[in-house]
């Protein structure tokens, strides 16, 4: 270390060269790794930068067992307190440890881990406290329908998951209605494997029943605005964004808010203002849109809560549940499987699996309009698609009133007036694309 920070004074370069590090460590990163037993599962430690170290467990699938696993390792390096370790951040089969190569190095790090791993339970007698956490659902609101009705206009008129989201996932999962979809999402029980999935908390949970599991694709390209606390399915989890934003998971409602920014209540402790916990389970349950909206205002406040009961959830339990219903779970992945391959063959029959954007056409330059003495013309400052057109032609407008809304990468845009005056001609149309530069729209001077 003490070599490293001379070097550093000095800038002057190493005398190690890259040859002197192994071919695989350079295509992969892998430092080590374990395969693995019968009764264990395998570990991946990899190099993800200078300050990080990426730990996998087993293969790239879902699976509880070691998303418990990665619980467990975090719990145990937290109990010790080990100077250097910055952070940790586990997701779904993995643990990603921020630590400071000043004090702790990379060797030392690994003695670490490696004498961590031998210390841990076997994965089947592990258990953690679940909160079941009742969550009220309003079922394909109106907000959500708004997000889908921009994303048709403004992003991709042809996306198959386009009209209803939930028709695209009913169709997608080889089920026979949409109140299939719905009794499905109602009566699943969603584990949080995660937050902050997409900020302030957001979870990313799966159902724990595997026949719960409703897979989907995620829009491509992606949604520029998303109501905040849209609750959707993308892959095989369920997500609740925590603020509006852009999106691609596949909307079935909206919920209450996962985090509150101002207020202390029974559901929001003080200094944690996210609501949700690793290993909650989320239950949904049906309301009227006008009803959630009573709740959202309510809840921040303290006037509504939502009803939490205290378990455990056992590995072991789980593991005999997945035995007893081996079968039908089998059944249920078949049919899930064949549905979702015979939607893909159709995208490709309709020229729908290879998505282009439409490209945008630039507009005669400036020079080459007609401009009335004192006019001017206002460009798109950015590639994009045209949301909306807030003016008409002949309107008086005041400087810095807005004219346009441009939507381009997963945001909104405002084109304001550098001036006053009246609109004299709007040169594009609304679900348009635009080109940066584009001319949009004329401002005269009026009488």
């Amino acid at each position: 270390m003490e070599a490293q920070e001379s070097i550093i004074a000095r800038l002057t370069p190493s005398v190690e060269k890259i040859s002197t590090i192994p071919k695989s460590f350079v295509d992969d990163a892998v430092i080590y790794r374990s395969e693995g037993d019968r009764d264990d599962v395998g570990v991946t430690y990899r190099i993800a930068g200078d300050d990080y170290l990426l730990i996998e467990y087993g293969p790239l699938v879902l699976d509880l067992n070691l998303r418990f696993r990665v619980h467990a390792l975090m719990e145990a390096l937290q109990a010790q307190n080990i100077r250097g370790i910055i952070d940790l951040t586990p997701g779904i089969r993995s643990l990603q440890v921020h630590y400071d190569s000043a004090c702790l190095s990379l060797a030392a790090l690994m003695d670490i881990l490696r004498s961590v791993e031998k210390m841990l339970p076997a994965i089947h007698d592990m258990e953690v406290p679940t909160r079941i956490v009742h969550l009220p659902l309003a079922w394909n609101d109106s907000q959500t329908q708004l997000a889908i009705q921009k994303y048709t206009q403004s992003v991709r008129k042809d996306a198959p998951w386009c009209p209803s989201n939930i028709e695209f996932i009913r169709r997608i999962n080889g089920l026979k209605t949409i109140e299939d979809v719905q009794r499905i999402v109602f009566d699943a029980s969603y584990l949080v494997l995660g937050l902050g999935d997409v900020y302030l908390g957001a979870p990313v949970a799966t159902p724990v029943d595997p026949r719960h599991r409703l897979v989907t694709t995620k829009y491509n390209p992606a949604r520029t605005w998303t109501p905040e606390n849209a609750v959707g399915i993308g892959g095989a989890y369920m997500c609740i964004y925590g603020m509006e934003g852009p999106g691609g998971y596949q909307f079935v409602g909206r919920t209450v808010q996962m985090w509150n920014r101002h207020r202390t209540t029974a559901d929001f402790r003080e200094g944690k203002p996210w609501l949700l916990r690793f290993f909650d389970q989320i239950r949904f349950y049906p309301v009227s849109e006008e009803a959630l909206l009573d709740m959202r205002q309510d809840f921040l406040h303290g006037k509504f809560n939502i009803k939490i009961e205290e378990q455990t959830f056992r590995l072991r339990d789980y593991n005999a549940f997945l035995s007893a219903n081996e079968s039908d779970i089998a059944h249920f992945k078949t049919q899930q499987q064949t549905a979702f391959e015979a939607e893909r063959e159709r995208w490709k029959a309709a020229g729908q699996a290879d998505f282009a954007g439409d490209s945008a056409t630039d507009a005669a330059p400036e020079s080459e309009l007609a401009l009335a003495p004192g006019a001017r013309v206002m460009a798109s400052p950015v590639a994009g698609s045209l949301w909306k057109i807030l003016v008409k032609a002949g309107e008086r407008i005041s400087a810095g009133a807005p004219l346009m809304i441009i939507e381009s990468m997963k945001m909104e845009i405002n084109v304001t007036a550098s001036g006053d005056g009246v609109v004299q001609q709007i040169l594009c149309n609304e679900g348009a694309p635009v080109a940066a530069g584009q001319n949009l729209i004329v401002i005269g001077q009026g009488e």
